[in-house]
């Protein structure tokens, strides 16, 4: 859930792959911003006790993360976020 969490939040704030002449322009890391550690928040997961069988749950962490961080930013300075990554869309 924490790997999800983080994949989610990288994309949501930096994450880009762009096209010119229909190549990609990142051609690793160096070029390619994923989440790095340091900029990991600290996640608490909590597992919820039950009498069911242990699943994974590797990707739902992914999804809400975008929306989250959009609206807590909206919450924070009162401006919609319309852009993804959000580095992108915003000036701060």
């Amino acid at each position: 859930m924490e790997g999800a969490i983080g994949f989610g939040l990288g994309a949501a704030l930096a994450e880009e792959i762009t096209l010119e002449g229909g190549e990609v322009v990142q051609a690793n890391y160096d070029t390619y911003t994923p989440l790095r550690i340091e900029a990991m928040p600290t996640v608490e997961v909590h597992i919820v006790p039950s009498t069911e069988r242990p699943t994974g749950v590797g990707e739902p962490g992914v999804p809400p993360i975008s929306p989250v961080v959009a609206n807590a930013i909206r919450a924070a300075t009162g401006k919609p976020v319309t852009v993804l990554p959000i580095s992108r869309g915003m000036s701060v």
